[in-house]
């Protein structure tokens, strides 16, 4: 399961719902473009150090997916089709999307404009 921004803040603040759906993953991953949202908010947050000691004792559990050419390739294929559909999605939801996608793997979100990419798996909480 892949964690968007949202998903991942709402874990590291300890909803507890999130936490049931969370234990009961084989997987669960974290795309390089939700780690740099992260770590921007982290950065200008009033909580900095709390976040910051989180992620170097927890981020080790998660796969951290990268972008690669072959993310592009379906990054680029998805944003024109969702496009010429009348259905854009954020630029940074697209890269998620796409990198969910490519690993076969369902997203773990409460932005229901995942619900528009074809052949993507979005769970809510």
């Amino acid at each position: 399961m892949i964690l968007d921004t949202n998903a991942l803040s709402a874990f590291v603040d300890g909803d507890a719902g999130l936490g049931d759906v969370l234990r009961r993953q084989p997987r669960l991953a974290i795309p390089v473009i939700v780690l740099g949202e992260f770590r921007c908010g982290i950065a200008l947050s009033k909580h900095r150090s709390s976040y910051e000691a989180w992620l170097e004792t927890h981020l080790g559990g998660f796969d951290i997916l990268p972008v690669t050419n072959e993310t592009a390739v379906a990054y680029a294929s998805l944003r024109v089709a969702l496009r010429r559909s009348g259905h854009p999605i954020p630029a940074n939801d697209a890269w998620i999307a796409a990198l969910a996608l490519q690993h076969r793997l369902p997203v773990l979100s409460r932005d229901e404009h995942f619900d528009v990419v074809p052949d993507l798996d979005r769970q809510g909480w």
